[in-house]
């Protein structure tokens, strides 16, 4: 009998959990990727050479095969998985034994070493299971491959006939039938209709239906339940909300994240419009190979309007979403893996293949040649993902998106010529400036003589009084210099070095903070200052290839308050800079005095007399000019119109095919490979792709082509999936000879072939698998079943996923906000690359909002905890499978978490203000957790338990979250 009190269950297995949670290996996909794209590539580089069948075998050691390292050469073993410290391949390369030094000729690169540690320290993953040969393996061929089922052609399959009357009506239902009966099994009974309403509910819309939408359901199912079924199923097509819900699962096939990941995180601040596009595409059945060809291709497909076009471009933003290393400074390199993370990607989300696993070879299982790997790489390497490859930190692209309406278009326009037109006034007056300031030097000063800072107004610290880290050259060799000279980084060793001023300021104020420093076109663009002042502590970048705008020795940084013996100060570094970097004095002038001409620069005959004596005076015409044009471009740029912009690729200037890389590598280029796509799916000969465009439209059409024998299965499996909790194929991003085999074969053309008939209709599919008696059936099988159910005899008994746990709570809690769309991460904005900022705001976000989980923000490198705890897709890389674990820890968090206590403090408020009695209450409690009413024993105990809290809000809150942590709430039947 169900018992409110299940969720103890949990708890008392809690030792049993762990031991489970620590023995499964959630992250074996993941664990592969790392091996074959990091320490395959590594190994036969560097350690092939003298280690493998094909060359030489010193030592006994081979490390082309699991089985060679895991038995060793002569020393044994050469890895004790998990502990690098005990491996004897990593005593090897650290250098740490005079006799095992390896490989002999050079120690390896700190970054190669650390790859090679972090492989053991998981464990020493290596998906090689062939055992070692001196002739190299290979996958199928080409024609061999083409038998292989995935890779044959679609068949349409004849229909079973029906042998029970029930199971007559659905195509689906017959070819289930048929392989129960083949297997002697008889299938369940159908699920009850509160059971079965809360099924409908969650897979089609993601949340839990309300007692009146029941009710509601009942009713009519009452009547007629096919019919009932028929119309709750359109109701719940038609929300909004199943694009919400659905749009999910495609995010997931796509890795969709905000964040780039890594160290030094960026912030997508446009994603969410690739997002919303998801979630509107799904809502109004965009066709699927429609949808493919928009993700891939969008921007190169004719638009009829400006919504269109605003479509399109943003949906080429799922190319450029991936984890990137924006800080790889071989930008070819960064360009490539690009390249290879996009293949990937299509790969396993479309075709359920493991593309990238040919980039360094032909693939070792799949009839996929490495040549098929760089056709296809040379389409994506005449795309444009990167806005340059000369900025020490790259970016993506945001490409200005059209406006919708003829004025708002005109008027941004006008903007945009204006702001053009001062910015070429800027140039010239600051290019006027600089001429001037050459003329001033020569003029006064000599060689040897500079100005004093005695001369000066305000608080002067030249750079001898600023406390230096790094090794920072004294020079004088720009003789328009403070005091004695000036300090310069030498443009070396970049984020090693810092220089600090710490101003005593006299009182308690608002101080222009300005910086001296000597122009050049060979110093660095990108100087970073942080101010740490009363309010906070603010960043700015200087451009020192351009004139100090104050009478060509100071710029200024902004006016901050200071307090007296306050703890202020302003840091220059040279991280991530291109170029010189000097700095040569810092000066803070009260507010009022800032507001006064700059005093003239002094001269040798003129003796110092001090700041109180000295007579200013007036700005230069060159200077004021500078300064008026930046006080309204800054004011244009505020007040004006801003252009709205989309992440996205467009194609290269230079398009064509690339050259076959060695082993993977870069810089290993072997012959020129022509574009095109897998030969072993291709139906007909492939004509040669443009030569003035990249051919990701063709690559895009091939994908979706009805003719494909691959994108129709994998999609149909994927909604079957999505629908059943197991698909067909249960390696559902696997389709190659290493995935399963499809339990129902013929199932699975016949419903890639309705997918196809019926348009590519996302809603369709999900209709007619929804309405079949197979997916209506009870979680409960008959006597006779197969252990897996892979002969889907009853449905999958599911735990809800980590989105929809949290979007139930908040609804039954009354705190759900159903806004659609738009953007969702505070402060995300447009942030320099050099910055720390996004990393801030990634690592110091709160997640507070009430929103649908959709849009929580996808943060790669923190998540939310619900998230963690509850098999949340691995959003760098393409997921089609979640994890579905189920451990102690869940049930833990739910007793003990403050978003879900608060949630129930906040049901219990509206349980309380009800004006009913305790048992209708709990009737309703239970029917809006649940979906179902309690038992005799559950009211009798739940009653008890009221009557014995302190206060009856303590006892239905405690009440409430026992609901939420319960089994039967975590689990849908």
């Amino acid at each position: 009998m169900k018992n409110l009190f299940t969720v103890l269950v949990p708890v008392l297995s809690l030792l049993q959990g762990v031991a489970d949670f620590a023995r499964a290996d959630f992250s074996a996909e993941a664990n592969g990727d790392f091996f074959e794209k990091k320490v395959r590539p590594l190994l036969v580089e560097r350690c092939y050479e003298c280690h493998s069948g094909e060359q030489k075998i010193k030592g006994g050691l081979r490390l082309d095969s699991r089985e060679g390292w895991s038995v060793g050469g002569d020393s044994g073993p050469a890895a004790l998985p998990g502990d690098p410290d005990k491996s004897l391949l990593v005593e090897a390369i650290r250098y740490a034994n005079r006799d095992m030094q390896m490989p002999p000729k050079q120690k390896l690169p700190p970054a190669e070493i650390e790859i090679l540690e972090q492989w053991i320290r998981m464990g020493a993953p290596d998906p090689r299971t062939e055992t070692p040969t001196a002739k190299k393996q290979k996958g199928l061929s080409v024609e061999e491959g083409r038998k292989f089922w995935c890779y044959a052609p679609l068949q349409k399959p004849q229909i079973p006939e029906a042998r029970l009357p029930s199971w007559s009506a659905s195509a689906i239902d017959r070819f289930i039938l048929t392989s129960l009966d083949k297997a002697g099994i008889t299938p369940a009974q159908q699920a009850e209709l509160p059971a079965l309403a809360r099924r409908l509910y969650f897979n089609l819309v993601g949340l839990p239906p309300s007692p009146a939408q029941l009710d509601s359901f009942l009713a009519d199912a009452t009547m007629d339940r096919k019919t009932a079924v028929e119309k709750l199923v359109d109701a719940l097509l038609a929300s909004p909300q199943f694009g919400e819900t659905w749009g999910r699962h495609w995010l997931d096939i796509t890795r969709f994240a905000e964040s780039s990941g890594g160290g030094r995180t960026l912030l997508f601040k446009d994603a969410w419009r690739y997002r919303d596009y998801v979630l509107e595409s799904v809502n109004a059945d965009t066709p699927l190979n429609r949808f493919i060809i928009e993700q891939i291709a969008g921007d190169l497909l004719p638009a009829d309007s400006p919504i269109e076009q605003r479509r399109l471009i943003t949906a080429t933003a799922f190319l450029a979403l991936g984890p990137t290393n924006y800080e790889e400074q071989e930008k070819q390199q960064l360009r490539f893996d690009i390249v290879d993370e996009q293949l990937d990607t299509i790969g396993r989300a479309f075709l359920g293949q493991t593309v990238g696993c040919a980039r360094c070879h032909d693939h070792k299982f799949d009839p996929i040649p490495q040549a098929d790997y760089y056709a296809m790489a040379g389409i994506l390497s005449s795309t444009r993902t990167l806005l340059n490859y000369t900025d020490n930190v790259a970016r993506w692209i945001s490409t200005p998106l059209p406006s919708i309406g003829h004025e708002a278009e005109d008027a941004l326009k006008l903007h945009e010529k204006r702001l053009a037109d001062l910015k070429t006034q800027l140039t010239a007056a600051q290019t006027a400036l600089g001429e001037s300031t050459k003329a001033l030097s020569a003029s006064t000063t000599a060689p040897g003589m500079a100005l004093d800072p005695r001369t000066l107004p305000g608080l002067v610290l030249d750079d001898t009084e600023a406390k230096t880290v790094g090794e920072w050259r004294h020079t004088a060799f720009v003789r328009t210099f403070i005091g004695k000279g000036y300090l310069s980084d030498d443009n070396k060793d970049k984020g090693q070095k810092t220089v600090t001023f710490t101003p005593a300021v006299p009182d308690t104020g608002k101080y222009e903070v300005r910086l001296a420093y000597s122009q050049n076109a060979n110093r660095a663009k990108n100087v970073r200052v942080n101010i740490l002042h009363a309010d906070g502590e603010d960043t700015v970048y200087v451009d020192e290839t351009l004139p100090p705008p104050i009478e060509g020795r100071f710029i200024s940084l902004g006016k901050f308050k200071f307090e007296k013996d306050g703890a202020g100060y302003v840091l220059i570094s040279n991280e991530a800079t291109l170029g010189y970097v000097v700095v040569d004095a810092l000066q803070l002038l009260p507010e009022a005095a800032a507001q006064a001409p700059s005093p003239q620069v002094e001269t040798p005959a003129r003796k110092p007399t001090g700041p109180a004596k000295h007579k200013p005076a007036p700005e230069s015409a060159e200077s004021r000019a500078v300064r008026e044009l930046e006080a309204k471009l800054k004011t244009l740029l505020k007040e004006g119109p801003v252009r709205e912009t989309a992440m996205a690729v467009h194609d290269d200037v230079e398009v064509g095919d690339t050259q076959l890389r060695i082993r993977g590598i870069e810089r290993q280029r072997g012959t020129v490979v022509p574009r095109g796509f897998m030969q072993v799916a291709l139906s007909t000969p492939v004509q040669p792709l443009p030569k003035n465009a990249s051919g990701r439209k063709e690559l895009a059409q091939w994908i979706a082509s009805d003719d494909n024998p691959l994108t129709a299965r994998v999609l149909a499996n994927r909604v079957w999936h999505w629908l059943f909790g197991a698909g067909i194929v249960p390696s559902v991003d696997n389709f190659g000879t290493t995935g399963d085999a499809p339990s129902h074969p013929e199932l699975l053309d016949y419903l890639a072939g309705r997918l196809i008939a019926e348009g590519w209709s996302l809603k369709k599919l999900v209709r007619e698998i929804v309405l079949s008696q197979t997916w209506q059936l009870s979680v409960q099988p008959n006597a006779a079943s197969d252990p897996d159910n892979r002969l889907f005899s009853h449905a999958n008994r599911r735990r809800l996923s980590a989105e929809q746990l949290r979007d139930a709570v908040l609804l039954i809690s009354g705190k759900l906000d159903t806004r659609f769309g738009g953007q969702n991460i505070t402060g995300a904005g447009d942030i320099d690359a050099n910055s720390n900022a996004a990393q801030n705001i990634e690592y110091g976000y709160v997640y507070n909002d009430v929103r649908r989980s959709v849009y929580t923000p996808a943060f790669r490198n923190k998540r939310l905890e619900l998230f963690e705890v509850f098999d949340f897709a691995n959003i760098s890389q393409p997921i089609g499978q979640r994890t579905q674990s189920n451990v102690a820890p869940q049930a833990l968090f739910l007793l003990n978490s403050p978003f879900i206590y608060n949630a129930a403090t906040e049901a219990a408020a509206t349980s309380l203000a009800a004006p009913s009695s305790d048992t209708a209450r709990l009737e309703s409690a239970y029917r809006s957790t649940l979906g179902r009413g309690p038992s005799a024993a559950e009211a009798e105990l739940c009653m008890k338990f009221l009557r014995s809290a302190k206060t009856p809000a303590e006892g239905w809150a405690q009440l409430h979250q026992m609901l939420f942590a319960c089994v039967d709430f975590r689990y849908l039947d």
